[in-house]
């Protein structure tokens, strides 16, 4: 059966949230601009998996109309219940570069009791790209969640501010290699002496992954 504007209504439209869901999964087979049409009353769905797989589609969906798109994910962002659809909310703001919302990110990090949603918001400050970002990149490396610290040292090196370089050298000798691995990562996107003096140390790493990253990175630092 090919897959109409029609029948994904009729999916939509129906009282079981798996044919909702089912509906939402097939919006991608049809015209964007459709397909974005559909998708916007879903987005305050009932059923938090619906939201969520709605949600997730605005990355790819919300070029469609930026502003109506802001509009959605700020909704979802500040006032969805569920932690995963604000989750959602902030993947998909950064993936639009939609800085207009960096003041709900930074106000939602300080209020939220949630990690995941924290992880989320930190996360997406590198890929969203907007220089207000670093104070509450610089905040985030000292958060008690290590997720949060390892997104946070990610993020500074998308950001691409040599502010981050001295905030993020002591990192070298974390315990965790998965940090010093992303350290490394980190460093090889910002640059400069102080980073290549960092990274000559970290190629002789204990750990196989995190020295083999550091020797390939001094070949393009």
């Amino acid at each position: 059966m090919s897959v109409t504007r029609e029948s994904v209504q009729q999916l939509l439209s129906s009282e079981d949230f798996g044919k909702r869901i089912s509906g939402v999964n097939q919006l991608r087979q049809l015209e964007p601009s459709v397909a974005f049409e559909l998708i916007q009353p879903v987005v305050t769905d009932k059923n938090t998996r619906v939201r969520y797989a709605a949600v997730s589609q605005l990355d790819t969906l919300g070029g469609q109309d930026l502003q109506t798109t802001l509009t959605l994910l700020r909704d979802r962002l500040l006032n969805d219940s569920e932690p995963d659809v604000q989750a959602a909310a902030a993947d998909a703001i950064g993936a639009l570069k939609l800085t207009e919302a960096f003041e709900d990110l930074q106000r939602l990090y300080h209020q939220t009791p949630e990690w995941l949603v924290q992880f989320s918001i930190i996360a997406t400050l590198g890929e969203l790209g907007d220089p207000r970002s670093f104070e509450l990149l610089e905040e985030a490396l000292n958060s008690d969640t290590g997720l949060v610290q390892t997104a946070a040292i990610s993020s500074l090196g998308d950001l691409g501010d040599a502010r981050a370089v001295p905030l993020l050298t002591p990192y070298a000798t974390n315990s965790d290699w998965q940090v010093r691995y992303r350290l490394v990562q980190a460093l090889t996107k910002l640059g400069g002496t102080e980073v290549r003096s960092v990274l000559e140390t970290l190629a002789n790493d204990e750990k196989e992954e995190v020295a083999k990253e550091a020797q390939a990175a001094l070949e393009s630092v």
